[in-house]
């Protein structure tokens, strides 16, 4: 049986990297934040900029901070925000994880919060020493999200249908795989239908579906963009027959929502999209880098990224192995991308072939080879001000989290 090595959380998860977060509230405590992160191994700097209350930032927040892969978190706040660290930070400790927050107006100010921010990590990072357990992991134990952008005609073709073939052999093994990107399965209901595993999972992918339609037209933009069709897609219909390639062929279980974990193995269908009670602060998924936090807040301890025409991001917490069905692409990006799905379709390799291969590049990385954009050290995050609850009676999401 495969196995590595990981990291056993008091909560019971397991990571497969073993990360300090440092997670500013507000815009005005970021340039504190990134400076206490700065130059310290192992420690991942992340946080919500707007100052107004928001359900979606609250509960990314607070799925990050009890990630898998996360072992302990420092939170800075101003002092003047909505969000508020001291209740984040409870959260976090009671998951097991040591904690701590402090806000800039009562240290006194920039170097004398990045100074106490510095001594606070040492003792979290001391804490984790102290309690780090590391355990044995199977395929079981692990959940894979995929995120596909760049796209190209050659992502539909070779790097999603090999993910779609990964993520069969992860959940036929007892693993979790999840795939996103609800406004990309567009003309596709009738396929997503088929696929459903259950009565339950029919009618969420139906209201997800309808949701989805409705959310684009309301705000006249589909997820297709001036680089896709450069690329050689025509149309969002055929953007979204590639970008469901990447599903698989197995059922889907149901829908997710945004920091929300699935509640058993097997593949979930994660959307990000608006409700339609919500405020909207504009465009879902306005770009790569807040699907893959969507995905980590989902409890994804690594993701894969598709990407036709080349990328460069990564994301803290989790590693990102970036795959293309351009082989030209991989030549010019090759410090970027860690697989070239392109032999596929020269036919110098078959769909088995590679799906072995990334098979064995995903147990590796789990086992704690870094991915390129880790050794390059790309971090990139985005948690939107994506929408805001409109009415209190609909608040169901922070009332699972404990708050009114």
């Amino acid at each position: 049986m495969t196995s590595w090595n990981g990291y056993l959380r008091p909560d019971g998860s397991k990571g497969v990297r073993d990360v300090l977060l440092v997670v500013y509230t507000v815009e005005c405590a970021r340039f504190v934040a990134e400076k206490i992160a700065a130059d310290e191994e192992g420690v991942h700097c992340i946080g919500y900029a707007p100052c107004n209350d928001n359900d979606y930032a609250i509960r990314t927040l607070l799925a990050l901070s009890r990630h898998p892969n996360a072992g302990g978190a420092l939170f800075i706040g101003l002092g003047c925000e909505y969000t508020r660290p001291e209740r984040l930070c409870e959260a976090t400790r009671a998951s097991g994880r040591p904690a701590d927050w402090f806000l800039i107006q009562e240290i006194g100010g920039t170097p004398l919060s990045i100074a106490e921010g510095k001594r606070r990590l040492a003792e979290l990072r001391g804490r984790m020493d102290e309690t780090r357990k590391t355990v044995s992991m199977t395929w079981e134990d692990l959940s894979v999200g995929c995120e596909c952008g760049g796209s190209d005609a050659t992502s539909g073709l070779a790097g999603n249908p090999l993910v779609g073939r990964f993520f069969d052999r992860l959940t036929d093994r007892g693993g979790t795989a999840i795939f996103e990107e609800m406004a990309e399965l567009v003309g596709l209901l009738p396929e997503l239908r088929r696929r459903a595993a259950s009565p339950d999972a029919e009618r969420e992918i139906e209201t997800a579906y309808e949701n989805m339609v409705r959310y684009c037209r309301s705000v006249r933009q589909y997820s297709i963009s001036p680089g896709n069709f450069a690329g050689g897609l025509s149309t969002i219909e055929e953007k979204s027959c590639g970008a469901f390639a990447k599903s698989g062929s197995r059922p889907v279980q149901g829908v997710l929502r945004v920091a929300r974990r699935p509640p058993r193995s097997g593949l979930w269908l994660l959307d990000s999209l608006p409700d339609p009670y919500f405020m909207q602060y504009g465009y879902s998924n306005p770009h790569d880098t807040e699907g893959l936090m969507d995905l980590l807040a989902s409890g994804c301890q690594a993701l894969l990224f598709v990407t036709g025409r080349g990328s460069p991001v990564g994301a803290p917490l989790a590693p990102v192995i970036k795959i293309t069905g351009s082989s030209g692409t991989f030549r010019k990006m090759s410090d970027d991308m860690d697989l070239d799905a392109g032999p596929i379709l020269s036919g110098e390799r078959s769909f088995d072939q590679m799906t072995d291969e990334l098979e064995a590049l995903v147990v590796r990385v789990c086992a704690g080879e870094p991915t390129k954009s880790e050794r390059l050290g790309h971090r990139e995050f985005s948690v939107e001000c994506k929408y805001q609850n409109m009415t209190r009676a609909r608040c169901t999401e922070c009332a699972a989290d404990g708050r009114e």
